[in-house]
């Protein structure tokens, strides 16, 4: 008898050591996570306007929030008046001199061609009357100069005439145009200051969190919401060493989560190049089977926008 009640022990642990040890499982248990989208302004101020709610879904280009805008908006005004300024200014250098002024000095250059037959016919008559002696030589040598000074006259004043139509020179032309550059880059400038006050959503998804209030101060570069874009909603899992020589990055990967269902069709997107392990870290036989990779999975927008991060998961390989 006491050789009975031993061999049924012996049978029951054997049967107990054989149900210990589970049949392999095709799931691995994961959880969902999400990369956030911080949206900050590079200029600091009050907060003005706060459009969103935690828990909104926006589209891309919706306006987020607003920061007090005064002096952005004073120094783009003031950069678009210099911009005008330094452009009229350049606009009057080109255009030479006024027409009244051009008109006085095609008047004086009348007057002096007019001076200059004068002399020219008065010089023709002392040169006669020299010849037959009636005048002394002074008299024609003074009529020479006067001829020769109106000459000199009438080529000065169409100079002049020339330069008042060119404008001011091609070194000062030069000079104001490069000012001008100067002030639109200023006005560019002061424009998208102004345009940094007031931040859209880069992208459509659901606003996490707010982290300012309106009437708030605003740290320059300090995030005011955060969003979730379905694009950036993932699973995370970790599987053993044995399997990854079997995986890579588009294998088909079934979802299940807990009340539903029906599974949600994912791709591996990532695979771990380092392993994670308890230490100490002693590359045995023993060891080797506790290696783990961690794996990321995405899905289809559609499909994403169901998935909160932090939610548990299983993950079910698709043979």
């Amino acid at each position: 008898m006491k050789q009975l009640f031993h061999s049924i022990g012996a049978m029951l642990l054997i049967f107990g050591l054989l149900g210990c040890k589970r049949p392999p499982s095709n799931l691995l248990q994961g959880y969902v996570e999400g990369e956030f989208v911080y949206v900050s302004s590079p200029l600091g101020g009050r907060l003005t306007k706060l459009n969103v709610q935690r828990g909104a879904q926006v589209k891309a280009g919706d306006v987020l929030f607003a920061l007090e805008d005064i002096a952005e908006t004073a120094a783009r005004d003031e950069a678009s008046h210099r911009l005008q300024q330094a452009r009229d200014t350049l606009a009057d250098a080109q255009k030479g001199k006024r027409p009244t002024e051009i008109e006085a000095l095609q008047a004086q250059l009348q007057q002096g061609r007019e001076a200059l037959a004068l002399s020219e016919i008065e010089l023709a008559r002392q040169l006669e009357l020299t010849k037959s002696g009636a005048v002394a030589v002074n008299s024609t040598d003074q009529a020479r100069s006067l001829h020769v000074q109106n000459h000199s006259r009438v080529e000065e004043l169409e100079a002049d005439l020339k330069t008042a139509a060119l404008g001011m020179r091609p070194d000062a032309v030069a000079a104001l145009e490069a000012e001008v550059k100067a002030r639109e880059a200023a006005l560019a400038k002061a424009a998208w200051d102004l345009s940094q006050k007031q931040q859209s959503a880069p992208q459509a998804g659901v606003v996490n969190d707010t982290l300012y209030r309106a009437g708030e101060m605003v740290v320059a570069g300090h995030p005011v919401v955060s969003l979730l874009p379905p694009a950036n909603i993932k699973v995370r899992t970790f599987v053993p060493e044995t399997r990854l020589t079997t995986l890579k990055v588009g294998d088909a990967v079934k979802v299940r989560l807990d009340g539903v269902a029906e599974a949600l069709n994912a791709k591996v997107s990532f695979i771990a190049p380092q392993a994670e392990y308890t230490p100490p870290v002693i590359y045995s036989q023993e060891n080797r089977s506790k290696l783990v990779f961690m794996i990321e999975l995405r899905f289809d927008d559609a499909v994403a926008a169901k998935l909160h991060p932090g939610q548990p998961v299983d993950v079910e390989f698709v043979p």
